[in-house]
């Protein structure tokens, strides 16, 4: 080869698109062979409910809704935020407190529409007032109270943001020019960018010149659901849904599919069955993924469709929360509280202690619906796991329980006629409660009631402190500590009388969740780890298990994948020449 055409191969080869795959470039790449028919099938239990993006809560309306519908930034597969409809990560002000975006200048939704800054002020401005499940997102923007607390709705709410009333204008949202967008924070806060990069949620932009003309159901038809995403919808009944990809998608990689399928199937065993005759291509997506475990234990077993399981945690931790407060406000005492001292902190570690976590997980949960909750609160694979095996609480040691609780209560007083509260709304919790029962009965010689509660009865109860011990969990709204730290403990959600379901508040976790929270994510998260031992040394929760999906992923589907948060977009997956 002459000098001179190993210099324009050299240019050809950088000059190709991002993701193609040219033999002539790398000699010992192959291009995949793909399917002439590049239509992704697949089944979801029920439909969904919403895919506007402001008022979108259920995981199965937001898995759909984050392949029509783009933010300024959003998480990679590996859950790093990246810019998205933004060209940059934004200008971050030296005090934490504004945020100032530039937008990319070849957006466009899928009618043609183009995307300016006006659309991000609309978008953000309208979710907040919406109030809708993951509006709360967006609280770290000054004025986000005011809005909020709006009352007009519908059409009327429109007219108000067609005028930019101040009733549902954040102060802190501005334009300075058609494709720059400041943020300012009411206080610094290293998680706005987490929580605005929630796929498919209330970050997401919205058309207005659409939207207005049917303010609430523009979503429901294919023909006004318009977005900015690499998809759209195309027909909907209410036995399916189908969308096809967008021509001339803006955003990259181009989607290959050229389809995506959606029936409705109401019978998770059903479905799997048709995934197994070869109806579909995909188990799990659309937030489905919580399997019968006999149905993948069974595929499991089987030499041919073994490989096609993929077990990966999602969002959620459960524990078993004390009642950690002695007051009148909550009427559950029992040997637990804090007030206790010494004591009380000692059978507090018996009662953790006794439980063996990975037996929980493989006898209740054959390690498929669920693993042992040994990392800590923060379930594994998200920001502020503290590693396997480094939560002391998650440990099994029966004989120090034993010896633990013979010290603290040597005549078995104190424990005399505990109960444990479970919400009875599935056979898992009913199933834990019975396992908690007898460990602790096997490993302490306590004798634990389990009492089943209507769920309508049970959170309020929980929240009041009625239960001495109590299932508890959370599930996470985006990837970031804050989520977890200020939801279920300390004073800024006012314990203990609102989500804190434990009482738990301390003066030194309150003094040092206020500064994990106002620092940039990477600098809090030491901090937040040390808020975890704070927990931790105080032993107030129980850890149990994590939560985890299984999908069912046929051999000839490539790019198809899942992680904590989502199902690998649409636009990514490719169907395989079989």
């Amino acid at each position: 080869m002459t000098p001179i055409s190993f210099r324009l191969m050299r240019a050809l080869c950088s000059g190709l698109a991002a993701g193609l795959v040219l033999a002539a470039c790398n000699p010992g790449a192959q291009t995949p062979r793909l399917a002439s028919d590049q239509t992704l099938n697949f089944p979801i239990l029920n439909d969904f409910s919403t895919l506007d993006p402001s008022m979108v809560n259920a995981e199965a309306d937001w898995q759909i809704a984050q392949n029509l519908f783009n933010g300024l930034v959003k998480y990679s597969n590996d859950l790093r935020i990246v810019p998205d409809i933004a060209l940059a990560m934004p200008v971050v002000s030296a005090d934490g407190l504004t945020y100032t975006f530039t937008l990319r200048h070849e957006v466009t939704f899928s009618n043609g529409d183009k995307v300016t800054s006006k659309d991000v002020l609309y978008s953000w401005n309208r979710a907040v007032a919406m109030q809708g499940g993951n509006a709360s997102n967006l609280a770290a923007i000054a004025g986000y109270a005011a809005v909020s607390n709006n009352q007009a709705t519908g059409a009327a709410l429109e007219t108000l943001l067609e005028k930019s009333d101040p009733s549902v204008t954040m102060t802190g949202l501005s334009a300075p020019d058609a494709y720059t967008v400041k943020v300012q924070l009411s206080s610094s806060a290293g998680w706005f960018l987490p929580a605005l990069a929630v796929h498919g949620s209330s970050g997401m932009l919205v058309d207005q010149n659409v939207v207005k003309n049917d303010f609430d159901n523009w979503w429901a038809k294919p023909a006004t659901l318009v977005g900015t995403g690499a998809f759209k919808m195309t027909a909907r009944t209410s036995q399916s849904a189908d969308f096809q990809a967008v021509p001339n998608w803006w955003g990259s990689p181009r989607p290959t599919l050229t389809k995506v399928h959606l029936d409705i199937v109401l019978d998770a065993s059903s479905a799997i069955a048709a995934y197994e005759q070869g109806t579909y291509d995909v188990y799990g997506y659309g937030g489905y993924s919580s399997a019968p475990v006999d149905d993948i234990r069974r595929i499991q077993a089987t030499k041919s469709e073994k490989a096609q399981v993929l077990l990966h945690p999602k969002m959620q931790t459960t524990w078993v929360s004390f009642n950690l407060v002695s007051d009148v406000k909550r009427p559950a005492q029992g040997p637990f509280t804090m007030d206790g001292g010494q004591t009380s902190h000692d059978i507090r570690l018996a009662f953790a202690l006794a439980i063996d976590k990975t037996k929980l997980a493989a006898d209740i949960c054959h390690n498929i619906s669920c693993w042992p909750a040994t990392g800590g609160l923060i379930t594994k694979g998200l920001m502020g796991y503290l590693g396997d095996g480094n939560d002391p609480l998650g440990a099994f040691d029966a004989t120090h329980a034993k010896a633990l609780l013979a010290k603290a209560d040597p005549d078995g007083s104190k424990t005399k006629g505990l109960s444990y509260a479970y919400d009875s709304g599935s056979q898992l919790n009913k199933d834990v409660a019975m396992f908690l029962q007898d460990q602790w009965l096997t490993n302490l010689g306590v004798k634990v009631e389990v009492k089943p509660y209507d769920l309508t009865q049970y959170i309020p109860s929980r929240l009041k402190g009625a239960y001495v011990l109590a299932r508890d969990d959370w599930q996470a709204d985006y990837n970031h500590p804050q989520d977890w730290f200020d939801n279920r403990w300390g004073k800024l959600v006012g314990c203990p009388d609102a989500n804190c379901t434990s009482g738990y508040d301390t003066v030194a976790y309150d003094t040092l969740l206020a500064k994990a929270d106002a620092e940039s994510s990477f600098l809090g998260l030491a901090d937040y780890v040390d808020l975890h031992h704070q927990l931790i040394d105080d032993v107030a929760y129980i850890p149990l298990y994590y939560s985890v999906g299984a999908f069912l992923i046929k051999p000839y589907v490539s790019g198809a994948g899942t992680n904590n948060f989502f199902d690998f977009p649409w636009n990514q997956t490719q169907i395989l020449y079989h």
